[in-house]
């Protein structure tokens, strides 16, 4: 069930960037760049994770703004979220592990330096302007932080699991 207060959502989002860092700490560059059966390999899903929070907070600033939102990405549909992340892997393919853990924490120190800023009401009154849905500020933010780095975690877990089987 998604976080309904600030304290629950600042308290969610550190446990769960402080569970993916602890874990992600003990992975090497090797572990980190080897591709699955998918071509995916951690540190693209890291540098993924950071990439969405920025993704976020530019969707927020734009609809402060009053600018059009494209969601989740100028040129993608929602639907197209497989084409968006093989984009976003190309992108990145340059990132190195260092480069995508060191991402993923400014991104977090950005994503905890804006819900500061926030009261309760401004997370959770009401639709997050430009969104064109109902969820709130609050929600998005779980949505691209929290959420996303418990997926991360469960991810790198089974992936390091394989890794050690025969």
């Amino acid at each position: 069930m998604p976080a309904q207060t600030k304290a629950d959502l600042n308290a969610i989002t550190d446990k769960e960037y402080a569970k993916l860092w602890k874990l992600i700490a003990t992975i090497d560059a090797n572990q980190a760049s080897a591709p699955d059966a998918d071509g995916v390999s951690i540190k693209d899903i890291v540098g993924h994770r950071a990439h969405w929070i920025d993704l976020f907070l530019g969707w927020h600033e734009k609809g402060l703004a009053g600018e059009d939102v494209a969601f989740p990405a100028p040129g993608y549909k929602w639907n197209e979220l497989p084409r968006y992340n093989a984009d976003l892997r190309a992108r990145q393919a340059e990132l190195t592990w260092a480069e995508a853990t060191a991402l993923l924490a400014n991104n977090y120190k950005g994503l905890s330096s804006f819900l500061a800023t926030y009261d309760a009401q401004a997370l959770y009154a009401g639709p997050m302007q430009g969104a064109k849905n109902a969820w709130t500020v609050g929600r998005w933010a779980e949505a691209s932080g929290a959420s996303h780095f418990r997926s991360a975690a469960k991810y790198i877990r089974a992936r390091l699991k394989a890794m050690t089987q025969p």
